[in-house]
Formats: structure tokens, sequence, C-alpha cells
């Protein structure tokens, strides 16, 4: 069954840099139209096509915060924006959960895992036909962009922060998000369990309350970019 498509009405390792500009002028970001994109749909993880960490209640992901933070401290968690053009528009690829919460394709680390590497193994196993299926994920080519944002978890149960507050002794969780450069063409297979969503810019900015904070704020963090669509 297919996917349905809808559109929405340094520390270990750095990610590359992007290419030097001139002085005072933005650096461009090459977006391809969103027909260049195919797509399709997997078992989820356990093959029952519901359930995993996505669909678990806040009370759920507080508690294995709190598991993660005493076996292993601070938790870094990575995350992909990805770009596609619609209606000579930036839209942002999200992932839905049973068309409730959006999330931006990534996840945990794990321990001594790199950040490059570690969102790599993610993207894949979140958007790639190999899933979980390889734990060493140098399966699929995803090329990481910039680090472009980085936010913090005071407390288990807090909202996160784009700077770390002054009062955080021990923060609980780095949240960081890289810039992927999408090739002209792939193909994206999802877990049955979600949707990938393609949400304009303009839908998303400062619109915490239905997308969070952290995904509201991407137009922000876009906006020493300049799109350059590429329709040919």
């Amino acid at each position: 069954m297919g996917l349905e498509m809808r559109v929405a009405a340094e520390e270990v390792e750095a990610a590359p840099a992007a290419a030097p500009s001139a002085a005072g002028e933005p650096v461009g970001v090459e977006i391809y139209p969103l027909s260049r994109y195919y797509f399709g749909a997997r078992e989820a993880a356990g093959g029952d096509g519901g359930g995993g960490r996505e669909s678990a209640t806040g009370a759920d992901r507080e508690l294995r915060l709190k598991a993660n933070f005493a076996a292993h401290g601070l938790r870094t968690s990575v995350h992909g924006v990805l770009l596609v053009e619609l209606f000579d528009h930036p839209h942002v690829l999200l992932l839905q959960v049973r068309n409730s919460s959006f999330l931006l394709p990534g996840g945990r680390l794990r321990p001594g895992e790199q950040d490059v590497r570690g969102l790599k193994r993610k993207l894949s196993s979140k958007l790639s036909i190999v899933g979980d299926q390889d734990d060493e994920v140098e399966v699929d080519e995803w090329q990481i962009g910039e680090r472009i944002g980085m936010w913090w978890r005071s407390e288990f149960d807090a909202v996160p922060f784009p700077y770390l507050l002054p009062n955080a002794r021990a923060p609980k969780e780095c949240i960081k998000l890289f810039l992927i450069k999408l090739p002209v063409s792939r193909q994206f297979v999802v877990p049955r369990n979600m949707k990938l969503l393609a949400v304009p810019l303009s839908q998303i900015h400062n619109n915490a309350q239905v997308y969070g904070p952290i995904i509201a704020g991407i137009p922000n963090l876009l906006s020493k970019f300049s799109f350059n669509f590429i329709n040919d």
C-alpha cells in the first residue's frame, strides 16, 4: 500500500560547513520540486504496523529520558531539516504519527556516537527501505549539511529552549538540527504507522501550538539562507 503523501494547507564530529559566500550575502540552498521524489511504506519495527517510541505518550517519553540520563547522562538527539519546493514555496518534510504529533526525522544518538554518523543512521531508519535492518548505517548516502540550531531541555518534562538556561546545572537533553541536502530525486519509505507530510514554512512559522517550539522555529533558522528552486 502506497504512502499517502499530503501537503499540509562540535561536539564529537562537526557537520561540513556551508560553502563560503560574499560578505553580506546569504548562502544559497538548492531545493527541488516535491514531484521529483517518490514515496512508499513499509512495516513498522516489530512488523505490527503501529506502536513504537514515536507514538509513546509524554509520560512514557519522560520515563525513558530519565532512564537514559541515569545510565548515560546527557542525551543527545539529532534531526534533519529536509526541504522541497511546491507552489514556488519551500516546504519541510515532517513525520506525523497517527494523525497527531509532528516530528523531524532523526532521533537519539547512541553513547559515543558521532553526530553525522548517528543522523545518517536515524534518517535511514525513518525514511529508507532498509529501516532498522542494518546497524552499520553506511547503507544510505545522506548529505548532512551544517548544523542550523541547537536546543536544550533543562529538566525531563521541560520545554526545550534554544539556549542553555542559566539555572540549568545538569541539562537532560541536547537537540541538534542539521540541514540535509537532498539529491535531484530519491525514494522515501516510512513505517506504516507514520505519514510523511510536506508542510509550508509559512504554516509552521511561530506555530508552536501545533508543531512544537523546535519545528515552529525552523523558518527563523533558515532566514540566513537564500532558496534556489531548481525546476529544470
